[in-house]
């Protein structure tokens, strides 16, 4: 457990993308689950309210931290429908720390440290209780305010239904039409929902910029992660990435591939223009029924 001013020291550290991203999965089928139902919440930033299932998480043609395949059941949640914009950042944050300037663009150069205060100050500014304690970096996820979603929670919006490589099917040379990456982003950032959504109504799930997990990362945890909503190991000293980024190759940019980061950018600086985050939200009672085995 980190000490009592860790959260507040990297808030204001300065590191590096290091992470490593995994190689091409191979699934042969793909499916649809029903479509998320579209939110808007309090104006901030639209979101889709993410229905209650169960999906099959990792890949067993990928690297090692993708394995062994689970089965993971996941209770309703609410998810922006695109990446925080450095529109939406400057709201609620001082400045904007990103290298590719633009309203519309995804925020980058974020370390978790930076998108977790936001999420505290989106849901003070909307009256909602915040998530994580500023002391010590825990999150309660009781909390109806906002926090980074869960490793499991992210590939699950990822997949929308489908057990393929990507979100929309396991064919490579139709991530041009979903997401912005090595081929064809110009070695940039774009604005958000340029791109096809998912299944379930979500943007740049796949590249643009690598998204904050709420998890701390472990490259063995799926053989002991519990088989409803995992919360990832207590201990690490780096978090998960996901999603690939502008500057990935395709096939690193699957629905199952993993990154881990230092939380507080403490390493020498690399592509911190490639981190961003979107945000979640617990789903309202009303909507938050427990998935169904």
């Amino acid at each position: 457990m980190r000490k009592p001013s860790r959260f507040t020291a990297m808030k204001f550290s300065c590191c590096a993308l290091v992470a490593t991203f995994t190689t091409v999965g191979c699934n042969s089928s793909s499916q649809v689950a029903p479509p998320a139902t579209p939110a808007t919440d309090s104006g901030s930033a639209e979101m889709a309210l993410i229905p209650a299932g169960k999906f099959i998480m990792g890949s067993e043609s990928g690297n090692a931290d993708e394995q062994p395949k689970h089965e993971v059941l996941i209770s309703s949640f609410l998810m922006d429908c695109a990446e925080v914009t450095q529109e939406q950042y400057d709201k609620f944050a001082l400045g904007n720390p990103s290298h590719f300037k633009g309203p519309k663009l995804p925020v980058e150069q974020i370390s978790w440290a930076d998108a977790a205060l936001y999420c505290n100050a989106r849901s003070r500014a909307e009256g909602l209780t915040p998530c994580y304690d500023e002391q010590t970096a825990e999150c309660n996820s009781a909390a109806n305010g906002y926090r980074l979603p869960t490793e499991a929670e992210w590939e699950y919006a990822c997949r929308a239904g489908s057990t393929a490589d990507f979100g929309f099917g396991n064919d490579p040379r139709s991530l041009k039409d979903h997401a912005w990456h090595a081929d064809n982003a110009g070695k940039k950032t774009h604005a958000v929902r340029q791109k096809r959504p998912n299944a379930w109504g979500l943007y740049d799930m796949h590249g643009n910029v690598a998204e904050w997990c709420n998890d701390r990362y472990s490259e063995q945890y799926y053989a002991s992660s519990p088989p409803e909503n995992p919360q990832g190991p207590k201990d690490g000293e780096r978090y998960v990435l996901r999603g690939g980024a502008w500057n990935c190759r395709g096939e690193q940019c699957r629905s199952s591939s993993r990154a881990a980061e230092d939380p507080g950018f403490q390493d020498a600086c690399f592509a911190r223009d490639a981190i961003g985050f979107r945000c979640v939200r617990t789903a309202p009672p009303a909507t938050g029924n427990p998935p169904q085995p």
